[in-house]
């Protein structure tokens, strides 16, 4: 069976490439050209030499730019947190990468994600977490569908970050002891608003920082630069800590106000994903995780006639913020996950 590894040059997807071809598999390392820098291929061509296997970059700039960095920039100018990962999970690396490597006679697509696919005895294909539940990354694959499920493996989903790095230090592999990067892959620096600005022309227009009631505490710098739950940048001298409760893009005004105002207990999410199950038409009770490093939270997913879920929490949550994903579980299992849309008191 020939496997097309996704390879970013990091470690992750570098040991998932020695792990198959370690096994007796037909493997071919194929990397996303996402953007013009162009350090992800050399470092995947380099890692693919060391381990003597093929290696092709797959130039996705265009569909990457319309599917992912269009939709990132019209979130953040609607006074949303995008989650870009996800989008790209679903429409890049398990859409129009698994495309190009059909063309090059891959029949399945491994990748270095911490998450497991399981069959249940229906048939149908089951999202669980990894092992290692520090690294676990089912989070972002919730958008996949059952056919990008079934043609995928995750070879590390048995093993630890610690492990990886191990194996990858035994085979010499220049990324084993690389830092990994938490910026978002095409924002150098992490700056929104400066991206905003440099990709769109969107200059980002400083408006006002207002309390609860509407009244004025300061000025903010540009909506772009705010997100939900943050207390630093606000630059307001205040009697007690202040966070960021709401975002108005159509008066282009940041809401500021205590933690406890920074809580919700009931959410709205759109464009659900039924992983598990068929749309239930009845209430049930899952847990569900509202930001990638949020604690999962017991609540009840009533589901609505034009696939949106209503979720009640049973305890307030801090930071709901439209355009963040919610993703619910029952155990190890993901059953669902969308789009959070608005955010209830």
């Amino acid at each position: 069976m020939k496997i097309a590894v996704a390879m970013s040059g990091g470690v992750d997807s570098s040991v998932t490439a020695a792990l198959l071809k370690e096994t007796g598999h037909d493997v071919v390392g194929v990397t996303m050209k996402l953007t013009d820098d162009s350090r992800a291929e050399v470092d995947a061509a380099d890692a693919a030499r060391l381990l003597d296997i093929p290696h092709h970059t797959i130039d996705l700039r265009e569909v990457f730019a319309r599917s992912v960095i269009d939709y990132f920039c019209r979130e953040y100018q609607a006074g949303r947190t995008p989650n870009p990962c996800v989008m790209c999970n679903r429409y890049i690396k398990f859409g129009a990468l698994w495309e190009e490597a059909v063309i090059l006679g891959a029949e399945v697509l491994a990748t270095g994600h911490y998450a497991r696919v399981e069959k249940d005895i229906g048939g149908r294909y089951l999202l669980k977490k990894a092992f290692d539940k520090n690294k676990d990354q089912s989070y972002f694959l919730y958008l996949l569908s059952q056919e990008q499920l079934g043609r995928t493996l995750f070879p590390l989903s048995a093993l630890t970050k610690d492990k990886v790095k191990k194996i990858a230090a035994e085979l010499g592999l220049p990324s084993a002891n690389r830092p990994e990067s938490r910026e978002i892959c095409f924002i150098p620096g992490n700056d929104h608003a400066a991206f905003l600005e440099s990709y769109m022309g969107v200059v980002s227009s400083p408006g006002p920082v207002l309390d609860e009631a509407g009244r004025a505490l300061g000025r903010h710098r540009g909506i772009a630069s705010y997100t939900i739950g943050q207390r630093k940048g606000l630059g307001i001298a205040a009697p007690e800590p202040l966070y960021v409760t709401a975002i108005r893009p159509e008066n282009n005004a940041v809401i500021a106000g205590s933690k406890e105002q920074a809580y919700g207990i009931e959410l709205v999410a759109a464009d659900i994903n039924w992983i598990a199950m068929a749309p239930p038409d009845r209430p049930v009770k899952l847990k569900a995780r509202i930001r990638y490093r949020h604690p999962e939270a017991l609540a009840t997913l009533t589901p609505q006639d034009d696939n949106t879920v209503h979720v009640k929490f049973d305890e307030p949550q801090m930071a709901i913020t439209p355009g963040q994903s919610v993703v619910f579980y029952d155990g190890d299992t993901v059953v669902a996950g969308g789009t959070i849309i608005k955010r209830g008191k």
